[in-house]
């Protein structure tokens, strides 16, 4: 799968922390049970690279990748553990040359028109717009629709069940990114039957 077809495989990509590394598998179980197979396992724990593993070996129907990923040695490591895509909150040289090293396919994050069409001089078509709400929401997507058609976004950052539809149905988004599939008082507590019934709900955004 190429990128694009990665972010139209899911309506949300769930932003994932993993704090207990015993959470992985069942939690990636729930969220392909309700129907959202794509999920971005962040580096902000030490648990981020073995989590991915996990994934990847027990859950195969999950499409993982990596998140929060801010140094360019670490897209090796990502793909390594199984990770099939990559997630960054923004983009410097030494990243674009570590995405294409590694031959992991990079979603890297934006926030104004200028760093859209520097993404897009890089080669990037698909990107993050992050934060996205700051970055000013569905304004900001509508209005850069006109001048940058060939873009496509994955909006992440402030995005709610509540805010979620209104981002994809603009016209230049394929998904959204958003932490409230996966809240920390269910994982803690193994609620993975309230989990997968978020990620049904969020799996019928796209209808």
């Amino acid at each position: 799968m190429n990128l694009l077809d990665i972010m139209r495989a899911s309506p949300v990509i769930p932003v994932i922390a993993i704090d207990n590394i015993e959470h992985a598998v069942p939690l990636a179980r729930a969220l392909v049970a309700g129907g959202i197979r794509v999920l971005e396992v962040t580096l902000r724990t030490a648990h981020g690279l073995p989590a991915i593993r996990a994934m990847v070996e027990q859950v195969p129907e999950a499409i993982v990748g990596v998140g929060t990923l801010t140094q360019p040695e670490e897209f090796a490591s990502a793909r390594d553990a199984g990770a099939v895509f990559g997630v960054s909150p923004g983009l410097t040289a030494a990243l674009v040359s570590g995405a294409k090293s590694s031959g992991l396919p990079l979603l890297p994050g934006v926030m104004t028109p200028s760093e859209v069409m520097s993404a897009r001089e890089a080669g990037f078509r698909q990107l993050k717009l992050f934060p996205a709400v700051p970055a000013g929401g569905i304004g900001m997507l509508n209005a850069i629709a006109g001048p940058l058609p060939d873009v496509t976004f994955c909006p992440t950052g402030g995005v709610s069940q509540d805010s979620a539809a209104q981002f994809l149905a603009c016209k230049n988004v394929a998904c959204v990114g958003g932490s409230w599939l996966t809240p920390k008082d269910a994982m803690q507590a193994g609620d993975w039957t309230r989990i997968t019934a978020l990620a049904a709900a969020a799996s019928r955004l796209r209808s």
